[in-house]
């Protein structure tokens, strides 16, 4: 329920590092500590916890983990069971697994990182609510506690019931669309129409017709009436993504559109009154539209009465084990794969990692890690990711020399289907014509 804070138990016998944790986790909820398994039960009587910390050896000396393992099953057999987190030692990793497959759903290795225990106690506590609770808003989806996402969510709640056009500014992949539809849903249109248009991708010939609709007979091929994207979305949220590629007499257009608050479908005699809210979008800055080619001043002031920037990921790089912790989960309950965790090595690279593609590329690299894993633990190279230092690779004889550059072709051609899908997996092998598993195989196969 709303209001009550989550039960938080530590059970380690080492009373430094439970007070430790206690003083970490404080914030996110009632933290209780125990020091002996015994002790447990009659915790169990009159508390109920969300997740359990849970080391596993207790007696000096011991080292095979069997009281932590009897302590998780004690816990898993309860009615509703807690998340149970292990803590190991780093050299207890095997142990660590060994108890995910018998129900706990991650491990933190002692000595811990402060920012991966926090966001992996998180990442429990809200895959619990949400089984528990209805689909949040999609501003939920904007996931981390950096001060620069909790100033975004304000931002989105601040700027929602306004009417106020709206302008996102952020790199590909940083979720500009999440934070347009964010705001559509804190604003009084919530309940309206949410229709996203790429004016990207498309042709200049159709975009006429797409924004404000024709009628039957205004050109070749328009064999009926069609309600153009203005229409459709009356009395919600219009939301035109890379508004920078839009053509200097398609801008002259929208402008007259935003002015008037009517549009006149291709053929029509008559302007028709729209009620929309715009909210744009591009990866350019404010100071490249500006300077672009063409762009309308009078346009811009229309678009960006608000602008909401969206910070790129390596910006806010404490973010990442939360991002990390959610979307495995995601992908393993998708396509029903194990639940696994992710090596320490490989955890820390994945954490110093610039992702250029940002959360989208952090996205796509979470779905491989888990379709192609067959290890107990997620590897760096499950998430396509290599050592920064090539291995040399010897110069090819003349016998293979053909076959290395047809390699060469598909990696090419792979990596611009990448590029112009600006990191989308699914456009990508649809610009291939081959299915999303066939093209993580080439991904694996080229480094990608």
């Amino acid at each position: 329920m709303p209001g009550i804070p989550a039960q938080i138990l530590i059970l380690d016998d080492d009373a430094d590092v439970a007070y430790a944790a206690k003083l970490l986790l404080r914030r996110a909820g009632q933290v209780t500590t125990l020091g002996d398994p015994s002790q447990v039960a009659r915790y169990l009587q009159h508390s109920a916890p969300d997740v359990v910390l849970l080391d596993f050896n207790f007696t000096p000396g011991r080292t095979d983990g069997a009281q932590g393992l009897k302590v998780l099953d004690q816990l898993q057999a309860l009615p509703n069971p807690p998340a149970v987190i292990a803590m190991t030692a780093y050299a207890d990793v095997p142990l660590a697994v060994a108890a995910m497959k018998r129900g706990a759903c991650d491990f933190i290795t002692k000595p811990w990182d402060n920012a991966r225990l926090a966001a992996t106690v998180d990442a429990a506590l809200a895959r619990r609510a949400a089984a528990a609770s209805p689909p949040p808003p999609a501003t939920s989806a904007l996931l981390g506690d950096s001060v620069a996402m909790r100033a975004l969510r304000a931002a989105i709640a601040n700027v929602g019931p306004t009417e106020a056009n709206v302008m996102v500014l952020g790199e590909n992949g940083v979720g500009k669309e999440l934070v347009a539809r964010g705001v559509h849903l804190a604003s009084r249109r919530a309940a309206g129409q949410f229709l996203a248009v790429d004016m990207g991708s498309l042709p200049e010939s159709m975009l006429e017709s797409e924004l404000f609709g024709h009628r039957k007979g205004a050109f070749t091929d328009a064999r009926n009436d069609r309600a153009g994207r203005f229409q459709s979305a009356s009395g919600g949220t219009l939301f035109l993504d890379e508004i920078g590629n839009l053509a200097l007499a398609a801008q002259s257009k929208l402008l007259t559109a935003l002015e008037r608050r009517e549009v006149t479908p291709l053929g029509a005699d008559r302007p028709q009154t729209i009620d929309v809210r715009i909210i744009s979008a591009t990866n350019l800055d404010e100071a490249r539209l500006y300077d672009a080619q063409g762009f309308r001043p009078d346009l811009l002031f229309r678009l960006n009465t608000i602008v909401i920037r969206v910070p790129p990921l390596r910006e806010r790089p404490g973010d990442i084990p939360q991002l990390l912790t959610h979307y495995l989960a995601l992908y393993q309950n998708q396509y029903g794969r194990p639940g696994r965790a992710i090596a320490p090595s490989a955890f820390d690279a994945l954490c110093s990692h610039a992702w250029p593609g940002n959360v989208r590329a952090l996205r796509h690299a979470c779905e491989r890690a888990v379709i192609l894993s067959e290890s107990e633990l997620y590897s760096l190279a499950d998430f396509g990711l290599h050592s920064a230092d090539p291995v040399p690779v010897p110069a090819p004889s003349a016998s293979t020399a053909t076959a290395l550059k047809l390699d060469a072709l598909e990696r090419d051609a792979v990596a611009a289907s990448l590029e112009q899908a600006q990191g989308n997996i699914s456009h990508a092998a649809k610009l291939l014509g081959i299915s999303r598993a066939a093209l993580y195989r080439k991904l694996e196969k080229h480094g990608l």
